[in-house]
């Protein structure tokens, strides 16, 4: 048994791309940017930018009580979490997603993103779709020897089926970048970038964001300058205007997260962005108990195994309007997450890669950026629901929450996030910084959302 972390990031410069989504044919970006330089070292524990692998290579997707004898955890596939989530009854009424489209971003991507995903669907019994890969930037040939590509591709293939289980009848648009974003803004000016350019030519009713970079790390944090982060906000600020969601990884590390050196963690509590941004629904992370079937044995708990959901009062931003509702929790900041799906490595989601010739098969991975392509989903189905884009839904999440709405199902058991020696929140009756508003009844949430907006 092996533990990996997986990564993702950002890059950009002058490319052209086939493009999907209403006929859009060509991308490009002005002003070019390199790849980074080969050996740049990528931080694969870093919370809010890592997925989490525990179990390699296998043949083929193996039964849960075959998991639990091998591995002592539980491993899912995505017919399990369909009864999980209620969203069966969902594809009944024909809502898969159809004629909406999920932009994911990650560095790199992966040169069989194509081919894995059909080799999931197969397994499962689900139609495949075709994925629409944009390179912004002169993205480098991959290198199944280097160990950051790899990650990226790790990523990816999580990222791409995560989002596939959930809204089958969507469009997919994969965004791959030249430079790996780690701490601090290293790629995230080509990611936002490239958001943006996808927005402004109308591609995409929702942005899935596996990454993030610690607050403290971005230049003037310690002297008060947050404006390194507010000068990246312009692609969200385009997304609230064209009415496109945004989705962020709440993080791996709990209540902390990664110092500059990507190695070490801080000692206190600390949030990361893009995340901890208002214009963005921070997705945490719980942990499932379920049976074959998909039916759960236990309510869902916080996500706390090999990472934890991170979570807790962003250092930058005040509470926004959304969150007054809750202001005995968060404060006066910003809280994160928002809400909540699985992402604990012990119940983690089987994903097939075939990247590296040398490790092709079926792996289980976790992490809360398993938890934000899963949510994308649940959005693409709404919007399908509502017949346009929902665009910002943290108002409704948090309107929902107050009105005791079904679709919004608790988590309390009790348990903290707390990782690296930080205490981190519990999960209590209503909102708390361990899982936010809690995890969702997708029937019953998507319908809501869409009468929402």
């Amino acid at each position: 048994m092996h533990i990996a972390r997986t990564g993702r990031g950002l890059a950009a410069s002058a490319a052209t791309a086939a493009l999907v989504a209403a006929g859009v044919a060509t991308l490009s970006s002005a002003g070019a940017t390199t790849a980074a330089p080969a050996g740049v070292p990528h931080t694969f524990a870093q919370p809010a930018i890592a997925g989490q692998t525990l179990v390699h290579d296998v043949a083929s997707p193996l039964p849960i009580a075959q998991c639990q004898a091998k591995w002592h955890i539980n491993c899912y596939n995505p017919l399990q979490y369909r009864t999980a989530y209620n969203l069966n009854p969902l594809y009944k009424k024909g809502i898969t997603g159809k004629g909406r489209t999920i932009v994911i971003v990650d560095s790199f991507g992966s040169p069989t993103v194509q081919h894995d995903l059909d080799v999931y669907s197969k397994q499962f019994g689900l139609p495949s779709t075709k994925v629409q890969v944009v390179k912004w930037g002169h993205v480098p040939k991959f290198d199944p020897k280097n160990s950051d590509m790899t990650g990226w591709a790790g990523e990816t293939s999580l990222d791409v089926e995560m989002a596939h289980a959930v809204a089958p009848g969507a469009k997919i648009v994969l965004v791959e970048t030249a430079v790996s974003e780690t701490e601090g803004t290293t790629g995230l000016p080509e990611m936002m970038s490239a958001e943006k350019y996808l927005i402004d030519h109308g591609v995409g009713d929702v942005i899935s964001q596996s990454f993030g970079a610690t607050e403290n790390t971005f230049p003037g944090f310690d002297k008060g300058d947050f404006s390194s982060i507010k000068k990246l906000r312009y692609a969200f600020e385009a997304a609230q205007r064209k009415h496109v969601t945004v989705l962020g990884s709440s993080g791996d590390g709990g209540a902390t997260d990664m110092k500059a050196d990507g190695k070490t963690y801080y000692t206190k509590r600390v949030n990361s962005w893009p995340s901890s941004d208002p214009l963005v629904t921070s997705i945490g992370g719980t942990q499932l108990h379920l049976n074959d079937k998909g039916e759960r044995t236990k309510p869902d708990s916080v996500y706390n195994d090999y990472g934890a959901g991170g979570g807790g009062q962003s250092h930058v931003f005040t509470r926004p309007a959304f969150q007054d509702g809750v202001k005995n929790v968060v404060g006066t900041r910003r809280g994160t997450p928002d809400i909540s799906m699985a992402a604990a490595v012990n119940g983690g989601a089987w994903v097939y890669s075939s990247y590296d010739p040398t490790a092709t098969g079926w792996d289980v991975s976790g992490g809360t950026s398993e938890a934000s392509p899963l949510f994308s989903g649940i959005v693409a189905l709404a919007d399908q629901a509502a017949g346009h884009r929902l665009g910002d839904i943290n108002p409704a999440l948090y309107t929902l929450l107050k009105q005791k709405n079904p679709g919004i199902v608790d988590v309390n058991d009790g348990t903290d996030n707390s990782y690296e020696g930080v205490k981190g929140y519990k999960a209590v009756n209503g909102y708390d910084m361990a899982t936010g508003v809690g995890t969702l009844d997708a029937l019953r949430l998507v319908q809501a959302l869409a009468k929402q907006h």
